[in-house]
């Protein structure tokens, strides 16, 4: 039985976040952990509603009132047995997912504050660490094999689903280090690197095989994965930035997508870490760090932010951030994204807080040449931005235009879906107009035993949605190998998010 009265003696807390100047000058995690008492404290703000909308925000199907009572109770066990029951990942998500299911909180009803239930989920998670990551005991071999290429985070849950199933499971990474968009795409003071290590390790322990520094497509042929395996499930992300190229001086030194400096940039911290030096360059070895440098950001989202905390760790002498888009609204708009959806609000990450000025209802005009081809600033307009037959139009506005300096400019505007590979001509797979794979209802691609899952089918999204799409994928690949009983299957290929109709 909840609390029924702790949402009423409780406001929404979270655990302070390290001092900036403290934090910029490491790349340690921004939040420290948070007390037990704290965590009690938020937890026993749960209703435990007799329709409990948080369920429908999160596509794993997380039982999110359950471990919130038994985290209320103390009973921690009992908690992180409930998160694990539908989450393989606990540690990543309640680290990086931007929590849809605390927008569908029924608290959050009429501009109320939801339920940290982020929060508890780390500090649940955290606690299975802190007792020990066993693996789990699996089953005799099935004789069956499945190959998985793509090391993130839909493709770990599907093979470790498929490993505790008694199937031999090999993961293939490209990268020289596994975990896909975590290991090199994400900053460390948002996931430190140890919380992938010890999963892998887990993994290992279960009988997963990896595979690391090995491009499917060009160092092992299609036909070679088909012949070594009954199955191939392809969750390969979407790593297509999109681009600008029709901008003037878009070809102009210094100007690049966001991800390539934050792999740059992540493999500086992955060198320091094991005490090697290393500079913060493109393969080529161009270098890309904002060190003393203007920085221009474009894009709002959850990738420019990454970039702005990079920035501001890597000491730049300054970051603007633009945003096409108006500035939104600090409170839901009940009118255009009624509870429990995701509402269209302003979103202040803890980067927005270490410095930076954010610009809003703008686009870049060009990018202008300091007459040795290399970027010196960016010409910026006011814009309107409207939608007219399923396009969006951008109208500058005259009399705006006005100059940023920019040294480095990072474009963050987005993914444009999985990159064109070798590997999928050899199977004969092909891409859609969005740039992803799409799926049979059995998570199939038009080729038979090939799978699809994750970002590389649904195109860039949450890492909620790669892990229940890996787990669904794990559950179709059971079956497909004619295993006995059934894998939980939290959605199919069709499912979609919350959405007002």
């Amino acid at each position: 039985m909840p609390d029924p009265n702790g949402f009423l003696r409780y406001n929404r807390r979270l655990p302070v976040r390290r001092p900036v100047p403290v934090r910029i000058s490491d790349w340690r995690e921004v939040y420290p952990p948070a007390g037990e008492e704290l965590i009690r404290e938020q937890a026993t703000r749960c209703m435990d509603c007799g329709i409990p909308f948080c369920h429908d925000g999160c596509p794993l199907g997380n039982r999110i009132p359950d471990w919130n009572d038994l985290v209320r109770t103390g009973n921690w066990d009992a908690a992180v047995e409930s998160l694990h029951a539908t989450n393989n990942f606990p540690e990543f998500t309640g680290r990086l997912c931007p929590a849809p299911c605390e927008a569908a909180c029924v608290l959050g009803i009429a501009g109320g504050e939801p339920v940290t239930i982020k929060q508890v989920e780390v500090e649940i998670a955290d606690a299975a660490v802190a007792g020990g990551l066993l693996p789990r005991p699996v089953p005799a071999p099935s004789g069956r094999s499945v190959a998985v290429v793509g090391s993130g985070p839909a493709g770990l849950a599907a093979a470790q689903q498929l490993a505790r199933a008694g199937h031999a499971v090999t993961v293939y990474e490209r990268d020289d280090a596994l975990g896909g968009l975590l290991r090199y795409g994400i900053p460390d003071f948002k996931l430190e690197k140890e919380h992938i290590d010890r999963r892998l390790a887990q993994l290992a322990a279960e009988g997963v095989r990896f595979r690391a520094g090995v491009n499917v497509g060009v160092d092992v042929t299609a036909e070679q994965l088909r012949t070594d395996h009954d199955a191939v499930l392809l969750a390969c992300g979407a790593l297509q930035g999109r681009d600008t190229p029709e901008t003037l001086g878009r070809q102009l030194r210094g100007v690049h997508q966001a991800m390539a400096h934050l792999v740059a940039a992540n493999r500086v911290v992955a060198a320091a870490g094991e005490g090697r030096p290393a500079l913060a360059v493109l393969p080529d070895g161009t270098p890309i760090d904002a060190a003393g440098k203007h920085v221009v950001i474009i894009g709002g989202g959850d990738t420019a932010a990454d970039c702005l905390g990079v920035a501001h760790r890597q000491g730049a002498a300054g970051v603007h951030q633009l945003d096409l888009y108006p500035q939104p609204p600090r409170a839901r708009d009940e009118a255009r994204d009624p509870w429990p959806t995701w509402p269209w609000i302003l979103r202040s990450y803890p980067a927005h807080e270490e410095g930076g000025e954010r610009v809003f209802a703008v686009a870049v005009q060009e990018f202008v040449d300091d007459g040795t081809g290399a970027v010196r600033a960016v010409r910026i307009a006011e814009v309107t931005v409207e939608k007219r037959d399923g396009r969006r139009i951008v109208t500058p506005l005259p009399g705006t235009e006005r100059e940023l300096p920019a040294d480095l400019v990072l474009l963050a505007i987005g993914f444009e879906g999985t990159e064109e590979q070798p590997l999928l001509a050899q199977l004969g797979v092909t891409r859609n107009a969005r740039g992803a794979v799409d799926a049979r209802p059995d998570w199939q691609t038009g080729v038979d035993g090939v799978f699809v899952a994750g970002d590389m089918h649904r195109g860039a999204s949450l890492i909620v949605w790669a892990i229940a799409e890996g787990r669904a994928a794990a559950a179709a690949i059971h079956a497909y190998l004619g295993a006995p009983g059934t894998l939980p299957a939290p959605v199919d290929p069709a499912t979609e998010p919350l959405a007002a109709r």
